[in-house]
């Protein structure tokens, strides 16, 4: 198969013998190219050259938001998306069952693009504002916090948890505004219904289950989400303290096939097709875990069976 190697040199865990001995191991029984993305964007223009020379897979070393660029870019065509962990967390590989280290991962991807466990699988992405994503999009409170913890990106690679722990509780405290809302959701499921909530201080609209790991722990937001069912989205009226921590911590505690945590002051709305956030002013967000700014209003849309994934054991089979 012809291969095309992006690496995200900065991406936390990346390291110099990580590159070779992948490039190497694809290499044996693959044609593989490789490119170093050097800015903001380039790894959906790489994407989207290997696409148009009929490159048949995109194999990403990288963290989360380079996947995320790598996928806009690879939307709509016949080649797949290969992702390798190379981030700090790296929820979306960890989602789709990769082993969290880059070079055993590889083992896992050979396998799938050969005769081993696994293969590719045709997936959903969602889309927000034109823009595709993976897992999730959140709007409000963690994409504050996610821009705080970007803008220290030496202190994330070297604290990881801890400091995304204490941006949470700086911008809960002095951050974000707590006591009036900040935009209004308007919700449209599979079947029809439509949900609209006017008080919203925290959003996420998911593509798949989990929100994110703690450490091992996946934060489960949304069990029985996945990459073949329509969106979820998790809107919290509310960010006291009795709402956000007993959220999260029915979220450690939820099985991954358990049902989605509620609360008095949150709401978890499965099959959303689309969906529309209307903010007061302007409302911050997050795609995949990158911050990209503020914005008035937010499209989201549910696009089924527009990724070939390579993904690792048996692909789970179209929900419903």
């Amino acid at each position: 198969m012809r291969l095309l190697l992006i690496v995200n040199a900065s991406a936390s865990s990346v390291t110099a013998r990580a590159r070779v001995v992948i490039q190497k191991s694809l290499a044996a029984d693959h044609d593989v190219s490789v490119a170093e993305t050097s800015r903001p964007g380039h790894a959906t223009r790489l994407a989207q050259g290997a696409a148009a020379k009929g490159t048949d897979a995109v194999v990403v070393l990288g963290g989360d938001g380079t996947f995320n660029e790598a996928a806009n870019g690879l939307a709509g065509t016949e080649t797949a998306l290969g992702v390798l962990p190379g981030g700090s967390t790296n929820v979306f590989a960890r989602t789709i069952g990769m082993t969290n280290d880059p070079i055993e991962a590889t083992g896992e991807l050979l396998a799938a693009l050969g005769s081993g466990p696994g293969g590719i699988d045709r997936v959903g992405l969602g889309n927000a504002n034109g823009r595709r994503f993976l897992f999730h999009v959140g709007v409000g409170f963690d994409a504050a916090v996610v821009s705080m913890v970007e803008k220290r990106a030496a202190l994330k690679r070297y604290l990881g948890h801890a400091f995304f722990a204490y941006c949470a509780l700086r911008t809960w405290g002095f951050g974000y505004d707590r006591h009036h809302p900040h935009f209004s959701v308007k919700l449209r499921r599979v079947d029809g219904e439509e949900v609209v909530v006017d008080d919203g201080y925290f959003a996420i609209i998911m593509n798949s289950n989990p929100y994110t790991f703690v450490g091992e722990r996946p934060f489960n937001l949304a069990p029985g989400t996945d990459l073949h069912s329509p969106l979820t989205a998790v809107v919290l009226r509310s960010i006291g303290a009795l709402t956000v921590v007993g959220m999260g911590a029915a979220a450690l505690r939820t099985p991954a096939d358990g049902r989605p945590p509620h609360g008095r002051r949150s709401l978890v709305v499965p099959g959303v097709v689309d969906a529309v956030v209307t903010a007061r002013d302007q409302v911050p967000y997050q795609m995949d875990g990158e911050p990209l700014g503020d914005s008035s209003t937010l499209h989201f849309s549910w696009e089924p069976d527009s990724l070939r994934l390579v993904r690792p054991g048996t692909p789970s089979p179209p929900s419903g």
